[in-house]
């Protein structure tokens, strides 16, 4: 029996029925032959994540009830740990615990990623549980950077992750990025008014 594509992680019975129905599903059907979405935690995944500052967590309820939640932090706090788990230190919020009460009940996961500035997102199942008693853990998914202390570790086991095309994403830029480039011009225009006035005195 063959192994059914990673793709069908999110291609059920229903979403096949209507691509086949407004004319999509020879195309994905290539992809599913190829194996796929991609299911390992690969160098360029790593690196796109290594310059994230948020993403967007889904968990459902156990009847099903969707629930989403930003995390954010300094860049790269999501961690990669090894070629099939992501990892993040969760500091005290609102203390409504509802991402954590979720996993509880339903491990599965769904994490979104918006990159703005190049126009990029990648979309990401699998499933996550939440650790309490590991110090060591928590210590290395720590960033220094980060507000607040960490009070435990979640752990993301990666099904499969995807790149959707950049098709009405607009760009937008960092506040931080933006002040650093301006920087940068008001140093250049600073130096070449400094070698404009010596020129000028010059005899």
């Amino acid at each position: 029996m063959s192994q059914s594509p990673s793709s069908d992680i999110a291609f059920t019975p229903s979403v096949k029925a209507l691509q086949t129905r407004l004319g999509s599903r020879a195309q994905y059907a290539k992809m599913e032959a190829r194996g796929g979405f991609r299911t390992e935690v690969s160098a360029d995944l790593t690196l796109f994540l290594a310059a994230q500052r948020s993403f967007y967590l889904a968990t459902a309820t156990a009847d099903g009830q969707p629930y989403i939640q930003h995390r954010g932090g300094p860049p790269g706090f999501l961690k990669t740990l090894d070629s099939e788990t992501l990892g993040f230190a969760d500091y005290r919020g609102n203390r409504q615990y509802l991402s954590w009460g979720n996993l509880l009940d339903n491990p599965k996961v769904h994490l979104f990623f918006m990159d703005y500035t190049h126009r990029r997102r990648i979309k990401l199942w699998g499933t996550a549980r939440v650790i309490e008693d590991d110090p060591d853990l928590i210590a290395r998914l720590h960033d220094p950077m980060a507000e607040g202390v960490p009070e435990r570790a979640i752990l993301i086991r990666v099904a499969a992750w995807d790149i959707n095309c950049p098709q009405h994403i607009p760009q937008r830029f960092e506040a931080a990025d933006v002040a650093d480039a301006l920087a940068a011009r008001d140093a250049r225009i600073a130096d070449l008014e400094a070698e404009i006035a010596r020129l000028r005195s010059s005899p």
